[in-house]
């Protein structure tokens, strides 16, 4: 390679100082950041619009089968530096930049994450979009265009306090609104039955508008097209009311509607937050149903073949109403007859589940559903009473079968069961781990399965390697480029080839100091966000996703406190210095999980301020986690803690990000962890606790977690310390209800039964740290052995398996 800087590309220097004076309205001399992030963009923007146009255009000339998304979440994070690789422009731009005295870096840092979803679920979403550009495929994501997002996570005296997340304040560059694209969505009112045809005599209406983001593919010139919708009232103002002075009543219709996509998963702990919920949820359905009718009859003139060249995806409940809606726009709005209607709805739709928790999965009080989608009700009630009928012939006088079967749940408030909708409106259902498939037909969903066994399949989550690996870690991506090429890039089992370098020293060196530079990276943003310095000597040790007690971040606290109190005890011992870091966001009404974090941050608080302690150990919470936050976070790990009650995770793709990126993985058998295990091997990866069959025997037997407090001192010492008001002075009974839930309510998660296992296994993470070249050799077998956790290998499945959309070579 050539020391010197290759010339700088003229063509793009110029369009991005044509942009800053006729995009953004300023002269090159006095661009900010900001002003040159906009303008990039913008070159950007125009290729990937070419790029649209073209995939549109060849789609609907082959009459193309499309697969379409439909999910509440997008979690896409930045945009530009994905698009700037994508359309293979990187180098140019960062050289044009430089002439304007700022590096790629400082530009692409000023653009905000998109506020499109919160955890996997969105960002799985995100990476299959990804996927689906990158394989070609014919595709269209369904989302809504939240103007706030969940919200932004600020931490004020150790408590997580919610903002808005106003991410569209200043517009965005990616964005193209579709001004002549829009859908009315209706709700409320009555249902008229004039002879066989039903008429909804709606009470409200909003009007959904579209805005389309373009997903670039990688190594081709397709791209996918994120859809997603704003409600926009149909009267902007009540204008005799502002003319007489009534300011809030003139806005009062405006923002009844439009709060439809204000704000990502409102807090539903009351009836409005509830409502609002599922208006949400049938109003980005319902436009996208609408969308997808209007193109397939524009290309095709008929709805005989909807189910062939259609293919619409449930990412999780959420879009479940979906089905109801096919069914009501076939049968009310263009005539279909019921039965082949039924026929079309269930070979088009397909549906993934996230959850083996069933209080997880969604329901809805049959009241609210009548009071905002009567129609919707009667579909579901006709739709479950010949479910019923033919269950029935299955298993004759069964009726607890049937009663577990039912779209309604007759226990106490009548509820409908979005996850039994989506089942029996889907052709295929699939589950996102090995374990978790299995679980699924074993538990939760084992009636239908055994009604229809062939319905359920398996396709184990994926990451796409582009973001996680390409441009999170650009240090670990040059090294793998100069070792094996850039194509695992689009191939990503190629990574394979690296286990060839295992016995190479230069080569784990070089490993190494990419992940030294990158604990570096990481130390610094700490030290900003935080306050905290940390050393990048230490083991890096990692918690970074949504904060929930079956994730149990609770456990790993159980742990820092016990290593804190060993440090104490014995401050000259061999201590491996080690930062344990979390990052997450809790429910705005979830009250265990923000206790949580305020317990990390007083822990944190002891702990980091102890003088006998010092680097030997380092709590940190990094606030607001996010997309653009991981990706300095996952290159920069050593440990990946994966600990949730084994039969408890789907699946996870924390833990393939951080394992693709080198990170070492302690964790239970559970979700992906158990694939991941049995591609890297036993002994390159940290398995404890209980497996799901004894979580569920000691579950049967009755589990007495008061029996470990008693018999271990050391656990014992942690619990007390804690309710004793060690980490919280001013408040000694703050965690009470923490403890209290695991000592007396049953410790629902099993942390008690798992915690001696645990920190046993996390002195064999020490051991295994204490031999660096050891560990860098597991690291690079975890790096070699993340071919199957592409996203790109589960696309292909999800095509060829479910979708019915053939996969070029």
């Amino acid at each position: 390679m050539s020391l010197n800087p290759p010339a700088v590309n003229p063509s793009l220097r110029t369009a991005i100082d044509e942009q800053l004076l006729n995009t953004v309205g300023v002269s090159a001399q006095n661009a900010t950041q900001t002003d040159l992030m906009k303008a990039v963009a913008q070159v950007a923007r125009a290729q990937l619009s070419q790029r649209w146009v073209q995939t549109q255009s060849n789609d609907c000339e082959s009459r193309a089968r499309r697969v379409y998304y439909l999910s509440m979440e997008f979690l896409i994070g930045r945009t530009m530096s994905n698009a700037l690789a994508a359309l293979g422009i990187t180098e140019a731009a960062a050289q044009g930049v430089t002439e304007h005295a700022h590096t790629l870096e400082e530009i692409t840092a000023r653009e905000p994450d998109a506020a499109l979803g919160n955890g996997g679920l969105g960002r799985l979403a995100a990476c299959f979009l990804d996927s689906m550009a990158t394989l070609g495929l014919p595709s269209f994501g369904y989302g809504i265009r939240y103007e706030y997002g969940m919200f932004a996570q600020d931490i004020v005296r150790g408590a997580q306090i919610e903002y808005p997340d106003p991410w569209l304040a200043d517009g965005t560059p990616w964005e193209f609104p579709r001004a002549d694209i829009s859908f009315p969505v209706r709700f409320g009112g009555w249902v008229e039955h004039l002879g066989d045809h039903a008429v909804w005599r709606h009470a409200g209406e909003v009007v959904a508008k579209a805005y389309d983001m373009v997903i670039p593919g990688h190594a081709t010139e397709k791209v996918s097209t994120l859809r997603l919708w704003k409600a926009v009232a149909p009267a902007h103002l009540d204008l005799h009311a502002f003319n007489t002075g009534d300011y809030g009543r003139a806005a009062q219709v405006k923002n009844e509607f439009e709060n439809i996509s204000w704000v990502l998963y409102p807090n539903d702990s009351t009836p409005a937050g509830r409502e609002l919920r599922l208006r949400q949820e049938y109003f980005f359905v319902a436009a996208s149903v609408q969308d997808i009718i209007q193109r397939h009859i524009l290309e095709h003139g008929t709805l005989a073949n909807l189910a062939d060249k259609v293919a619409m995806h449930l990412n999780d409940t959420h879009p479940a109403i979906a089905v109801a809606e096919l069914m009501r726009v076939l049968c009310d709005e263009h005539s279909v007859a019921w039965a082949p209607a039924w026929e079309i709805c269930k070979k088009t739709f397909s549906y993934t589940n996230h959850t083996l928790m069933p209080e997880a999965l969604e329901t809805w009080p049959v009241a609210l559903i009548q009071h905002v989608l009567p129609r919707h009700l009667e579909i579901i009630f006709r739709i479950n009473a010949e479910f019923l009928e033919a269950a029935a012939k299955f298993r004759p006088g069964d009726g607890g079968f049937l009663s577990r079967l039912s779209l309604i749940d007759e226990g106490g408030e009548r509820r409908v069961r979005m996850a039994n909708l989506s089942i029996v409106g889907s052709h295929k259902v699939n589950g996102v781990s090995a374990l978790h498939s299995d679980l699924l037909v074993q538990t939760i969903f084992a009636d239908f399965a055994a009604l229809w066994p062939d319905r359920f399949t398996n396709m184990t989550n994926g990451v796409t390697p582009r973001r996680w690996l390409a441009q999170a870690n650009p240090g670990l991506a040059a090294l793998l480029d100069k070792t094996i090429a850039p194509t695992w890039r689009t191939h990503l089992g190629e990574l394979k080839k690296i286990e060839a370098q295992l016995d190479n020293a230069v080569f784990r060196d070089e490993f190494m100091a990419v992940k030294r530079a990158n604990k570096a990276r990481l130390a610094a943003y700490i030290e900003h966000s935080t306050g905290i310095k940390v050393s990048p000597d230490s083991l890096f040790d990692v918690q970074v996703k949504r904060i929930h007690e079956y994730k149990r971040q609770l456990l790993n606290v159980l742990h820092v406190i016990t290593r804190y109190q060993d440090i104490i005890a014995d401050p000259q011992a061999d201590w491996v210095p080690r930062v344990t870091l979390f990052a997450g966001k809790a429910a705005s009404s979830y009250v265990s999980a923000k206790s949580i974090i305020r317990l990390i941050h007083d822990v944190g608080s002891v702990i980091n301020n102890d003088p006998r302690v010092g680097d030997k150990l380092k709590l940190v919470f990094i606030p607001n986690y996010g997309v653009s936050v991981a990706e300095l976070i996952m290159p920069g790990a050593d440990l990946s803690e994966q600990i949730s009650t084994a039969g408890t995770e789907a699946s996870g793709t924390g833990n393939m990000k951080l394992a693709l990126n080198g990170a070492l993985t302690i964790g239970t058998d559970d979700g992906a962890n158990i694939e991941i295990r049995q591609n890297v091997g036993n002994e390159n990866i940290f398995i404890f606790g209980l497996r799901t069959p004894e979580v569920q025997a000691l579950k049967r037997g009755g589990y007495q977690p008061m029996r470990h407090y008693e018999s271990n001192q050391s656990l014992k010492a942690v619990l007390d310390a804690i309710t004793s008001g060690q980490f919280s002075p001013d408040e000694p009974a703050r965690y009470r209800g923490l403890v209290d839930s695991l000592l007396w309510g049953g410790d629902h998660y099993m942390l008690l039964a798992d915690y001696e296992a645990y920190v046993t296994t996390q002195m064999r993470v020490d051991d295994l740290y204490r031999q660096p070249q050891e560990w860098a050799k597991r690291a690079i077998i975890n790096v070699a052995n993340m071919g199957a956790f592409s996203s790109d290998h589960t696309i292909s499945q999800y095509a060829e398996e479910i979708w019915g959309i053939p996969v070029a070579p």
